[in-house]
């Protein structure tokens, strides 16, 4: 079961993929508040009812509930693509999924982040790692312009996987090897790319 919360460009997309890759999507929520169905949430029709409605709130196959309600739910993943800190201090404790997958810039407080360190049960997909992949597209744009060669989606998105991949997979390794959090992980791959990068470059004009 997946629960989504933020439904705009980014939580709205987070949500079909997951339900085209065979999960449950019980919960949504927007600006406004959210529905969940412990059933699942028919996300055709919901698209349709947001293209009319511009929000989620009132999708009559779901109940109400908030975006406060949303994050402590049940569930195998739990996403936040909405605003910075939305998980805290106060709320870190409570949550009830196996996997948070930070798709927002900076969902999870510090405080939260020391909380959560301490819940080897929750595995965390850090927001520098989760939603990379609009920073990868915009250097996929540049390097196309530059060459005045283009891709199509497909191979956009072959691409982007397959960094991501790499990086999820040097992430967790890493992790795993000096036993330290994924968000400190990723920042420690990250400077070290950055590191190497201008040792081979050197000094630049």
């Amino acid at each position: 079961t997946a629960v989504v919360q933020g439904y705009g460009n980014v939580g709205s997309v987070a949500a079909l993929s997951l339900a085209r890759y065979g999960a449950k999507v019980i919960a949504v929520s927007d600006a406004f508040g959210g529905i969940y169905n412990a059933k699942g949430l028919d996300l055709f029709a919901l698209e349709a009812f947001v293209a009319e409605k511009k929000t989620v709130v009132g999708f009559p196959e779901a109940e109400p509930i908030t975006n406060e309600q949303l994050l402590l739910l049940v569930c195998d993943i739990l996403v936040p693509a909405a605003m910075e800190r939305q998980i805290t201090e106060a709320n870190a404790g409570k949550i009830k999924c196996r996997i948070l997958a930070e798709a927002a810039n900076g969902p999870v407080t510090p405080e939260a982040d020391v909380i959560l360190n301490q819940r080897p049960e929750i595995f965390i997909i850090p927001d520098i790692l989760c939603n990379a992949g609009g920073v990868i597209v915009s250097y996929f744009e540049w390097v196309q312009d530059l060459q005045s060669f283009f891709w199509g989606e497909t191979e956009i998105t072959d691409k982007l996987f397959r960094i991501l991949e790499t990086s999820f997979t040097q992430i967790v390794g890493m992790s795993r090897k000096q036993n330290i959090p994924m968000r400190l992980a990723a920042l420690s791959v990250g400077v070290k790319r950055v590191q190497e990068a201008k040792k081979i470059r050197g000094l630049f004009p």
